[in-house]
């Protein structure tokens, strides 16, 4: 079964295409065979950042039904193992997929043979960018020190977080219970999801149990993205911490990745940030976070249940 890393953040700007990129480069070249999506339907850029033009086929190529299989849209780069499926040629209507497309997608990257498969996820919080997120219980998070960055972190977090409820309760019995744990207190909300599920577990004591024991399931990595000379390099650490103590969610910190002017140059010269500055102190701590996250035991399962 193939090893798949959702990465997503909070907003635009954080380095998820960066970091997808990379991190697939290094998975590659240390002899996994590896598969990069772009899912950022709005604004696809990874085929930049890997340096690669515009292929000839995309996702939208599947959705649409032009190709039978998705395998049909990956083409190869130039790096050997790596492979790369594009957003960036999609029709505009495809940032909206239908249910039906979507869980087409869903079940269609699960099925697909690769050691690593690496989904470049869009930003916000829409439930096309969560679902995507939960396709694995391991998803990556990149944030950077901005105080906006950070809060959008959370925001995205605790999306996944009332998303994974609703689909194990189903819709009638989450917003069964969801309006009587308002009633008891008016605290239990869906801004409070950590509050609402203690509710909801006295409510109803054996799927509180079940829901517990499910969203302990998550295993959450962060790295955070162009820390500056003036920043704490402790800002992830402290951002893991919140998030176990208010969500009670595992939270693992990756690492730092300096900001580096090369990282804009290598994006203009439409070539990888690794192969062209190797030596910089942000290729290090690159090649820092994926020994770290490569070094924790990766569990790849499909989200199961009602995805509305």
């Amino acid at each position: 079964m193939s090893h798949i890393w959702p990465i997503g953040g909070g907003k635009g700007g954080t380095g998820k295409s960066f970091l997808t990129g990379n991190l697939g480069i290094l998975l590659a070249k240390h002899g996994y065979r590896t598969l990069l999506v772009d899912i950022d339907f709005g604004t696809a850029n990874l085929h930049t950042v890997l340096g690669i033009s515009h292929p000839d086929k995309s996702i939208s190529d599947f959705v649409n039904k032009k190709v039978g299989a998705l395998e049909e849209t990956v083409v190869s780069t130039t790096i050997p193992n790596l492979y790369f499926i594009s957003s960036a040629m999609n029709n505009l209507d495809i940032a909206n997929l239908a249910h039906e497309q979507k869980m087409k997608l869903l079940r269609s990257i699960t099925k697909l043979s690769y050691d690593y498969i690496l989904l470049d996820l869009g930003a916000g919080t829409s439930f096309n960018t969560i679902d995507f997120f939960m396709i694995s219980n391991s998803g990556i998070l990149v944030t950077t020190s901005e105080p906006t960055s950070i809060e959008n972190i959370y925001r995205l977090i605790r999306s996944v977080y009332i998303r994974k409820i609703r689909q194990e309760l189903k819709v009638h019995n989450f917003r069964f219970l969801a309006e009587e744990a308002q009633r008891r207190d008016s605290r239990a909300t869906e801004n409070n999801p950590d509050f609402l599920l203690y509710i909801m577990k006295e409510i109803d004591p054996e799927r509180g149990k079940i829901l517990e024991l499910s969203l302990r399931d998550f295993i959450f990595k962060l790295v955070l993205n162009q820390l500056r000379k003036e920043d704490d390099p402790n800002i992830g650490s402290l951002i893991c911490k919140i998030i176990e103590r208010h969500l009670a969610l595992k939270m693992q910190f990756i690492g730092n990745i300096s900001f580096d002017d090369h990282v804009h140059n290598s994006i203009c010269k439409k070539m990888p940030f690794l192969h062209i500055y190797p030596y910089t102190q942000a290729a290090s701590d690159i090649r820092r976070c994926y020994e770290n996250i490569v070094s924790f035991k990766e569990t790849s399962s499909f989200a199961h249940g009602d995805i509305d």
